[in-house]
């Protein structure tokens, strides 16, 4: 399958995934979720590179934590804003690292007292915050406005974890191996958080949604990164964010999800930001 289709089916099972998570949320705890999402990840990821004849041993334990940990953080904090938000404006806040990471280059480059900060950054930045002020507008006005920050929160913690995943590529790190490790610190931090809040009760909708989540989420992501390693990243980034789309659809059609203007206006804004904020970020390297 060509890379671009990858990355359409690919955002498609994520926002499915979406949608398993938002019900499993009225059962299960987001760190619950966590756990056996991760769970299932784990034993797939295994499998996958015992039948690849690859290796789980690793030479940077310590970077593998560190991702591990911004990670699981994310997840844990996006998949309780999924709970109790509409479904397109959580995928839409969590999809704000990519502004995020805009960010951060901007600020480094101030700490470090660079004499060229690229204002087309700048630009791509405030638009981003631009489209999470129309977002964040009807969510507040329906006293949702804990959910819609931590889901802000989501992405920028999301960022953290992207810079550890490039960094661990540059290691030589397969992703295979950072996808299981990353599972592990889930499988941890989840079980850690659910025991000190107490476990839920199994029903047979309940066990299938956990099920549902954890295939859906690691079948998405490996979509993505064959996706990522075939085709050219502008594009694949372009095509991510269909994912803010089929989140939109499912919203409407299961949730009643409200339609509004201001979030719809939002969403562009903020797929605009990171598409530019990918952009300006690939061109980087080639103007040093």
């Amino acid at each position: 399958m060509a890379a671009p289709w990858l990355m359409v089916l690919a955002s498609l099972l994520f926002a499915t995934m979406g949608v398993c998570v938002k019900l499993a949320s009225t059962q299960y705890g987001s760190a619950e979720i966590v756990f056996y999402r991760s769970l299932t990840g784990a034993l797939i990821i295994a499998a996958f590179a015992r039948w690849q004849g690859g290796s789980l041993r690793t030479r940077v334990p310590a970077m593998h934590f560190w991702r591990s940990a911004t990670g699981v953080t994310a997840l844990c904090l996006w998949f309780y804003a999924i709970g109790g938000l509409p479904l397109a404006t959580a995928m839409t806040l969590n999809y704000m690292s990519s502004v995020w990471m805009a960010l951060f280059l901007v600020g480094a480059a101030v700490v470090l007292g660079s004499s060229r900060v690229d204002g087309r950054l700048i630009g791509a930045v405030l638009l981003g915050f631009a489209g999470v002020g129309l977002i964040l507008q009807p969510t507040i006005e329906q006293n949702q406005w804990g959910y819609g920050l931590i889901g802000l929160l989501s992405g920028m913690v999301s960022a953290g974890a992207y810079l550890q995943i490039s960094a661990l590529g540059r290691c030589g790190e397969p992703d295979y191996r950072v996808v299981f490790y990353f599972s592990l610190g889930g499988i941890v931090a989840g079980a850690a958080i659910t025991s000190a809040a107490g476990w839920h009760r199994h029903t047979p909708q309940g066990l299938a949604l956990l099920l549902a989540t954890g295939l859906l989420a690691t079948v998405a992501q490996l979509l993505m990164t064959r996706a990522y390693g075939r085709g050219g990243t502008l594009v694949i980034a372009s095509l991510q964010y269909l994912g803010i789309a089929f989140s939109f659809g499912y919203g409407v059609l299961l949730f009643d999800d409200r339609v509004t203007w201001p979030a719809v206006a939002g969403m562009v804004l903020i797929i605009g930001a990171g598409l530019a904020a990918t952009l300006l970020r690939s061109l980087a390297p080639t103007k040093s």
